[in-house]
């Protein structure tokens, strides 16, 4: 099988380093272009990092890649406003899956959120749902929608009010069973690894994964 090249926005997040690392360590992965508005800390003979201007990225000349993951994401307290959020949360990532398609991608793999639905009356939900809905109508050959509940693992920044929402979910994770088991928190290397397998798979089509599918993918 030819080595790929994959394309990442979002490498500089938790779900996004990960999943980063994973590919530079992946055998099937002759190249790894990370883009993103701050120069990067690690260094790989296999990664090339650009920086870019998410809001002009339609004028930037498309990038080839076979398969693009976008993890972007930041938090109302972060940006500072829903406007702002949502620029970021829905805008840049939609900015990123046009310009992945422009280079040819055919697969994208998307971080969004357990619950997600454009006709929620939450604001969060709402913008994921949303931005879930316009990349669909994307004709990608494949796309992964990954839709995880708490995510674990050691962020750069302290998000207010998700540790006291990720203690008491790992207190009561045992109580999520059945349909409820898509709100487990999950470890967000799990997250980075099922996104990788999924494109490896490369089934054609629209693919949402919940926490079951995700730590399937995982395992393997």
């Amino acid at each position: 099988m030819p080595q790929r090249t994959a394309l990442i926005a979002g490498a500089t997040g938790l779900v996004g380093s990960l999943c980063l690392k994973q590919l530079l360590d992946h055998p099937d992965y002759a190249q790894v272009i990370s883009i993103s508005r701050r120069p990067a800390s690690a260094s790989h003979p296999k990664l090339v990092h650009k920086l870019v201007d998410f809001d002009n990225l339609s004028h930037l000349a498309p990038i080839a890649a076979n398969d693009a993951f976008c993890a972007l994401g930041t938090t109302n307290a972060k940006s500072g406003s829903q406007e702002a959020y949502r620029k970021i949360d829905f805008g840049y990532s939609k900015a990123f899956a046009e310009f992945a398609l422009a280079g040819g991608a055919q697969q994208f793999a998307l971080v969004s959120s357990v619950g997600a639905n454009a006709r929620s009356r939450t604001f969060y939900l709402r913008t994921k749902g949303e931005l879930e809905e316009v990349i669909t109508a994307m004709p990608f050959h494949s796309l992964h929608i990954f839709q995880p509940s708490f995510l674990m693992g050691s962020r750069t920044e302290q998000r207010a009010g998700e540790g006291i929402g990720l203690a008491l979910a790992k207190v009561l994770q045992f109580a999520f069973i059945g349909g409820s088991s898509k709100y487990r928190p999950i470890p967000a290397s799990m997250v980075a690894a099922a996104m990788i397998a999924a494109v490896n798979r490369a089934a054609p089509g629209h693919h949402t994964y919940l926490f079951n599918d995700m730590q399937a993918f995982a395992k393997h």
